[in-house]
């Protein structure tokens, strides 16, 4: 669901980004409007994202490899990630830059009316792609707000098109502003003050995107909810009498790995034990099918080597502590 409804809200970001940079650049030919120039290198990098995030979900799929046992699932992070670095580079810098040279060397707006029409057209286009990435994102975050669905998708598409659709709508009503102010006032340094504004905005999402992608990168466990269900998984059975302590880690936004020491009988024998484990196995992948990857070890469950802590070497050692959010 999650790569269908990001894929969707991709292309529908896409088309409205490369129609509203053709208009936006028409508008900056006619007018000389910094913020119109601003916003088309906007609209430019956006569609350049979403190409990188299309290009991400595509590689991902390959199929593992001797090289890479555990798939490319993450290759959707390391893109999501390079969007990151795009906005800020192409997007922000370069409207800082504009906005700076406009402020430093203002002049009076031409053809007022092309700068107008095209960023009334393109605030209806975000808002068409913005809508989209709402619809796709509700199944998925459920009764979450946006800010915890943003911070703790395993999925990077959706969060990354929802703040550059949210990030291009503000924008466009910073540039409007600036264009308004400079025609009402004659002063074009409104003009520039609204591009550095659109500047400092698209920072601010990029550095966002940025911390957010990177702990993907670096590795997520896998959500309370879906650990609580492994873990009720794997003690349903008769042979396993406790989880000793387990590991989860996304290797992609849909491939879990499940790594657990578990308590069996003391009295099993290896034929039961081997049974349980597989068993347990089954009962993972029926409770969270994003478990592709299971690792159970067997051990004896010892009161004396659980109040040592949570020390993941020792064995059989006590739980492991909670992930942290990130």
């Amino acid at each position: 669901m999650s790569a269908s409804g990001g894929t969707r809200a991709i292309v529908a970001a896409l088309l409205a980004n490369l129609s509203i940079a053709v208009a936006k650049f028409v508008a900056f030919l006619f007018s000389g409007s910094s913020s119109m120039l601003a916003e088309s290198v906007h609209s430019v990098a956006d569609s350049g994202n979403q190409g990188l995030l299309l290009l991400g979900g595509k590689r991902a799929q390959r199929e593992a490899t001797p090289q890479h046992p555990f798939g490319f699932g993450r290759e959707r992070y390391i893109y999501a990630f390079l969007v990151s670095i795009v906005l800020f580079s192409v997007g922000g810098m370069f409207a800082l830059y504009e906005g700076y040279e406009k402020i430093k060397h203002p002049h009076e707006l031409e053809h007022w009316y092309w700068p107008v029409g095209v960023l009334i057209f393109a605030i209806i286009a975000e808002g068409f792609s913005f809508r989209t990435a709402i619809k796709e994102s509700n199944p998925l975050r459920g009764k979450k707000s946006w800010k915890d669905f943003i911070r703790h998708a395993k999925a990077p598409e959706l969060p990354v098109v929802l703040l550059e659709d949210l990030g291009a709508l503000v924008g466009l009503v910073l540039a409007l502003g600036g264009v308004g102010l400079a025609l009402l006032t004659g002063n074009g340094v409104w003009d520039g003050i609204g591009t550095l504004c659109i500047g400092i905005l698209l920072i601010l999402i990029a550095l966002i995107l940025a911390a957010e992608t990177k702990s993907l990168l670096l590795g997520e466990a896998a959500g309370v909810e879906v650990v609580q269900q492994i873990e009720t998984a794997i003690v349903a059975g008769d042979t396993v009498t406790g989880i000793i302590h387990m590991r989860t880690l996304h290797l992609g936004p849909e491939e879990l790995l499940v790594a657990a020491k578990i308590a069996v009988r003391h009295d099993g024998t290896a034929t039961e034990i081997a049974a349980a484990i597989n068993a347990a196995e089954s009962r993972i992948r029926e409770a969270a099918p994003i478990a592709h990857v299971i690792y159970l070890e067997p051990d004896i469950y010892s009161d004396s080597e659980a109040a040592k802590g949570p020390d993941p070497e020792a064995t059989p050692g006590g739980p492991a502590a909670p992930p942290a959010d990130h």
